[in-house]
């Protein structure tokens, strides 16, 4: 049952660390907004300080530097030297070694077989914008820096995005709650990392926010140059595109980028001689083939559903992207309960990042967050409209202390 309010504490300790909670408090929903958009801002500052003073010596920087240059190098020998030259320039001795000698394994293979190497780029040239874009930098600073300068440029971009739609939202003052759900998401690791996977993240976050907002050309064109900077974008988009004409939501932009996507796929996939879906899926979670020209291995059942239990495992117990989604569902199914529902536009893209995840994980079973980057913050930005009318709702009722006091069992005849 409901009884009065509990007494002031006696306790002078107590007293104080009740004014000052109750003083903390006041200040932070006076100025929750400002305190939320900097606190945020200053995350996103330091990951980006990270990215270039502290990055990570990753193997794949030598096949995306070899593919942003084969114009320039057109012998696999002399693109080779290329590649392995200007990381070795790039990074410490000890991240050389790293990279390039596993003690006669496939690091120590490719370096020393540029044929090898050479074969393996049709995985690596599917990125064109990455690609295009590495090329063009290298021109002003040096290739390694190049990349950094590129993933500097995504973290920034992804945080003003971000920001931005906190901002339409009227929400900035969970800013600090998108920070954490980034935290979780591993955009430290992502941003370190010289891969094209944040640079599609940020112009895939940019489009989403487009559609929300209801930009239909800039909604085209950001999700279209996503698509380019990962092409295994277009199982979302995919998605997204039959969700929208099934609910009959009007949305030209999102489909014309799909339908963009859809057929640069399949050029851009013949240009850059991608070795196919199950070769691809064959080096990455099944075992590393030293040599793809030509590699047409047999589809095996057996073979794809151990690599996708060996990917579940490592996905739930290494990676964060199943917890983090997790949460997401979680947020959206409770407010859903409390009445706060989503409207129509937003539900269905809400959906779509759920399947898209699901889908890109059964079509490509790999555990690394990055993959499923792109779709972890989105979920809960669309939740901070609901989140703040919660907000809102419980200021206007005003602060109320309430006890429960325990009823008595009832007595025995």
């Amino acid at each position: 049952m409901l009884t009065r309010p509990p007494a002031a504490p006696a306790n002078p300790l107590d007293r104080l660390t009740e004014a000052g909670l109750a003083w903390g408090e006041g200040v932070y929903a006076r100025w929750a907004a400002p305190i939320g958009a900097a606190a945020f801002s200053l995350y996103i500052l330091l990951t980006a300080v990270t990215a270039w003073f502290m990055p990570d010596a990753n193997w794949d920087m030598l096949p995306y530097l070899a593919i942003a240059e084969e114009g320039t190098y057109l012998d696999p020998q002399a693109l080779h030297d290329y590649a392995y030259s200007a990381v070795k320039e790039g990074v410490s001795a000890g991240d050389y070694k790293t990279l390039t000698d596993d003690g006669g394994g496939f690091r120590s293979h490719m370096t020393e077989n540029a044929a090898d190497f050479h074969s393996l780029l049709g995985m690596y040239r599917i990125k064109f914008l990455y690609a295009e874009i590495l090329s063009s930098l290298s021109h002003v600073v040096s290739p390694v820096e190049a990349m950094r300068l590129v993933q500097v440029f995504s973290v920034l971009l992804f945080g003003i995005i971000t920001l931005a739609w906190l901002r339409a939202e009227g929400a900035l003052a969970l800013a600090p709650v998108a920070g954490a759900v980034l935290i979780m998401a591993d955009l430290g690791d992502a941003a370190r990392a010289s891969t094209p996977d944040l640079l599609c993240s940020a112009l895939f976050l940019g489009g989403l926010f487009a559609f929300v907002r209801k930009r239909e050309v800039a909604t085209a064109i950001l999700l279209f140059l996503a698509f380019m900077a990962r092409p295994d974008n277009i199982v979302f988009l995919a998605i997204f595109a039959v969700l929208l004409v099934a609910f009959r939501q009007k949305a030209w932009g999102a489909l014309a980028g799909f339908a963009a996507s859809f057929i640069a796929y399949f050029a851009i996939s013949h240009w850059a001689q991608h070795p196919g879906w199950w070769p691809h899926l064959w080096f990455a979670s099944i075992e590393q083939h030293y040599n793809m020209d030509g590699f047409e291995p047999s589809f095996s059942v057996a073979a794809y559903l151990k690599a996708f239990a060996a990917s579940v495992v490592r996905a739930v117990n290494v990676n964060t992207w199943v917890g983090v989604s997790v949460l997401a569902l979680a947020g959206w199914y409770g407010l859903d309960r409390a009445g706060l529902r989503l409207d129509r536009r937003a539900g269905i893209l809400l959906a779509a990042l759920v399947f898209g995840v699901l889908a890109k994980f059964t079509v490509f079973p790999i555990h690394d967050t990055r993959i499923y980057f792109p779709n972890l913050l989105p979920p809960f930005l669309l939740l901070a409209a609901p989140l703040m009318a919660l907000w809102g709702s419980a200021a206007k009722g005003g602060r109320r202390a309430l006890q429960v006091e325990p009823q008595s069992p009832p007595e025995r005849a």
